[in-house]
C-alpha cells in the first residue's frame, strides 16, 4: 500500500491540463481572477509593506514577480510577499470541510513556480488544481483546529505540491518535497485565537514560502525524513492523533475536482460569516427607515464550528485590530444593519471605536443551531432576527451565500468584484488587458507575460 505522501506525489505528477474538464478549468481561471483580484485589493495593507519591503532586500539568480510593484526577487519571498495580499482582506475563497480554509493562498506559490520554470498558463492551471485537490482532500480528512493546529500546515502541504506541479518536477523529487516541506512546519492554533494580529494574513502565506524552499531544496537533490505521515514521530502522531485515508482524487474513478466545490467570497470578512452578513442585510431589507438604536436585540443561529471560529471568545465582541474585526460575527452583524453593506472600509479605526456600532455589537447574541450543524458542510446555515424595541420581529434565514459553489457568482460579478479591488491600482487598460490574459490563461506561453501585466 502507497504511503500518504506516495499517492499525493503520484496524483500531483500525472494530473495535465489535457486531463481536465472544461467546466474545471474554467472555474480554476475563475478562481485565479479572484485570487489576483484580492492580492491588487491588499497592495497598501501594512502586513504587505512589510512584506514588499523584505522581498525588496535580495536578488535572485531565479528572479520572482511581486504582484503590483514590479520587483523581482527570491522566490520563496515573491511567494510571501504575494500571499500575504492575497490574504490580507480575508476576501478569497474559501473550503469547509472537517478542516477548513483558503486553497487560493497556495496559488503564490503556483506563481513563483510557474515564473521559476517559464511554465505557460496551462500548467499552472494543472498546478492550481492540484494545490486546490490537495487541500480539500486533506481538509476532509481531518480536524486541525480542536488539536491545537492551524489550518495552514495543510496549506503547506497545498502548496508543494502545486508548486512541485508547476515545475514539473519527478515523482522522486516531488515526494521528498513533502519530506522537507511538512517536517519542519508545523502551524500553532494560536493565529486565530484571541486578538488576532497581523500574522493572521501571513501565517499561510508563510507556508507557501516554506513550500516553495523545501521544493528548490528537493529539486536539487536533498531528502528529507520518511515516512513523513506514517512513521513513528511522523504527522499523523503528532498532528492529526490518528491515520486517515484519502478520498480518490479529482479525476480518479470518477470523482468530482473539489475546486468545484469551493467557494467565492461576496464580503470581505470571514468564510464562516458570509451567510450571517447576508442574512443580516435581508433582515434589515425588511425594516423601513431602520435606526440601530431601536433594535433591542440581533439573535444570530448557525453551526458550532462557525461559532468557535467567528464567536468564541470575548474579543470577538470588542474588537480592537482589523484582523479580529473580519473575524468577529458580531460585528459583521452589527456593521451590516447599521450601514447596509460590509467593505474593507468598515475595518478602520472610525468603526471600530464608534460607540454607537459598538453599542450593537453587545446586543448580538449567538446560539447554536442544531439543523444548521447537521447540514455542514454542505451547507452553512444561518438565522438572523432582530427585535425591535417596539416588539415588532424581522428575521431570515440563509443556507447559500451568494458565491457559494452551489449559489455561485456569474462571471460578470467575478469581473465586478475584481474591477472594484484593482481600481485603485490599475488603469481601465491595463485592468481589461489582465482580465484578457487571465480568461485566456490556457493561450499565455509563458505566466512572467501575466506578472508583468500586474505592475501598478
Amino acid at each position: 500500500m502507497p504511503t500518504i505522501a506516495e499517492q499525493l506525489s503520484s496524483y500531483a505528477t500525472a494530473l495535465h491540463y489535457r486531463d481536465l474538464p472544461p467546466e474545471v478549468v474554467h472555474h480554476a481561471k475563475r478562481m485565479m481572477i479572484d485570487t489576483v483580484g484580492c492580492a491588487l485589493g491588499g497592495y497598501t495593507s501594512e502586513p504587505s509593506k512589510i512584506a514588499r519591503d523584505l522581498a525588496s532586500t535580495v536578488t535572485s539568480a531565479q528572479p520572482c514577480t511581486v504582484i503590483g510593484s514590479g520587483l523581482t526577487t527570491s522566490p520563496d519571498l515573491a511567494t510571501f510577499a504575494n500571499g500575504v495580499m492575497i490574504r490580507y482582506l480575508d476576501y478569497n475563497d474559501g473550503y469547509t470541510s472537517k478542516e477548513s480554509g483558503h486553497p487560493s493562498d497556495s496559488i503564490a506559490a503556483v506563481l513563483a513556480a510557474s515564473e521559476m520554470a517559464h511554465a505557460g498558463g496551462r500548467r499552472a492551471i494543472a498546478a492550481t488544481i492540484v494545490a486546490y485537490e490537495t487541500f480539500c482532500r486533506i481538509g476532509d480528512a481531518a480536524t486541525l483546529k480542536y488539536l491545537g493546529w492551524d489550518h495552514v500546515t495543510n496549506g503547506c502541504i497545498a502548496s508543494i505540491l502545486g508548486a512541485t506541479r508547476a515545475l514539473g518536477l519527478s515523482p522522486e523529487h516531488t515526494h521528498q518535497a513533502l519530506n522537507l516541506g511538512i517536517t519542519p512546519n508545523i502551524a500553532l492554533g494560536q493565529t486565530r485565537a484571541g486578538v488576532l494580529s497581523h500574522w493572521k494574513g501571513c501565517a499561510y502565506a508563510n507556508a507557501s514560502r516554506n513550500a516553495v524552499f523545501a521544493v528548490m531544496l528537493a529539486q536539487r537533490g536533498l531528502t528529507g525524513p520518511a515516512p513523513v505521515f506514517e512513521g513513528e514521530n511522523g504527522f499523523f502522531k503528532a498532528v492529526t492523533r490518528e491515520p486517515y485515508e484519502l478520498e480518490p482524487f479529482g479525476g480518479v474513478q470518477g470523482q468530482p475536482y473539489k475546486i468545484l466545490e469551493c467557494s467565492i467570497k461576496r464580503f470581505a470578512l470571514g468564510q464562516y460569516s458570509q451567510t450571517v452578513a447576508q442574512a443580516a442585510l435581508e433582515a434589515r431589507q425588511q425594516i423601513p427607515n431602520l435606526n440601530i438604536n431601536d433594535i433591542a436585540q440581533v439573535k444570530v443561529r448557525t453551526l458550532q464550528k462557525a461559532i468557535d471560529i467567528m464567536a468564541g471568545d470575548e474579543e470577538k465582541w470588542h474588537p480592537k485590530t482589523r484582523e479580529t474585526a473580519d473575524h468577529s460575527m458580531p460585528y459583521a452583524t452589527a456593521v451590516c444593519l447599521k450601514y447596509g453593506t460590509i467593505t474593507q472600509r468598515h475595518y478602520d479605526d472610525e468603526h471600530l471605536h464608534d460607540q454607537e456600532l459598538m453599542g450593537l455589537v453587545q446586543r448580538v447574541k449567538v446560539e447554536v443551531s442544531e439543523e444548521a450543524n447537521r447540514r455542514v458542510p454542505e451547507a452553512m446555515l444561518c438565522d438572523v432576527e432582530i427585535l425591535m424595541k417596539n416588539g415588532r420581529r424581522y428575521a431570515s434565514q440563509v443556507a447559500y451565500h451568494k458565491g457559494h459553489h452551489k449559489n455561485p457568482l456569474t462571471d460578470a460579478e467575478v469581473e465586478e468584484k475584481f474591477r472594484a479591488l484593482a481600481k485603485e491600482l490599475l488603469t481601465p487598460v491595463q485592468t481589461d488587458a489582465l482580465l484578457d490574459r487571465l480568461w485566456h490563461l490556457e493561450q499565455v506561453e509563458d505566466m512572467r507575460q501575466v506578472m508583468g501585466l500586474m505592475k501598478i
